[in-house]
């Protein structure tokens, strides 16, 4: 493999089909023209742009949130994480979701990186920063959300991680990335 980037992969769309629109997500069935010629089918989630924030506090340790989460059945350990509002900038809503849901406010809040959660068939690119220096400052919950803090030490990541406890892609991705950053392994 020479690592060199193929641009003649793209593909065109024939046709589109809107099947849904929700509130945070739309779905649509393209037909589209293969870089060979063939026509091929692809179903397309369009989703909202959201932000993750890991939560670091200054006795090296990290707040992660519990909640339920219905599409899976499952009870999830996850870094702090929202939907971005029309029109908000991510940094604002990073510090929003944090009061939300974690009940603190970062004094510094640094982009990391960002993602596509699953590029095969949805949109959605979730922002990441590293929430530091944090204060204590609650917003109210959403309504329809139900989460608890956890704080765990970062001494526990590398077992949280192998032991399946965390199966959440940006919490993941996060996690890892605090290892290699702090050298934990």
């Amino acid at each position: 493999m020479s690592g060199i980037l193929i641009e003649n992969l793209r593909e065109t769309c024939v046709t589109e089909r809107r099947i849904f629109d929700g509130r945070i997500l739309s779905v649509r069935n393209d037909d589209v023209k293969t870089p060979s010629g063939r026509i091929a089918k692809r179903e397309v989630v369009e989703h909202k742009p959201a932000v993750g924030m890991l939560a670091v506090t200054d006795h090296k340790s990290i707040l992660l949130v519990q909640q339920y989460r219905y599409a899976v059945d499952e009870l999830t350990l996850e870094i702090c994480a929202g939907l971005i509002e029309s029109g908000e900038d991510p940094k604002l809503a990073a510090e929003r979701e944090l009061q939300e849901e974690l009940g603190v406010k970062p004094r510094k809040l640094t982009h990391i990186g960002g993602f596509y959660a699953s590029p095969g068939f949805c949109t959605e690119y979730v922002d990441i920063f590293l929430a530091e220096d944090l204060v204590k400052s609650s917003l109210p919950q959403d309504e329809d959300e139900n989460v608890s803090a956890c704080e765990f030490a970062f001494s526990e990541i590398p077992a949280l991680l192998s032991s399946g406890k965390i199966r959440d892609s940006k919490t993941f991705a996060a996690l890892v990335w605090l290892m290699a950053k702090e050298g934990i392994f």
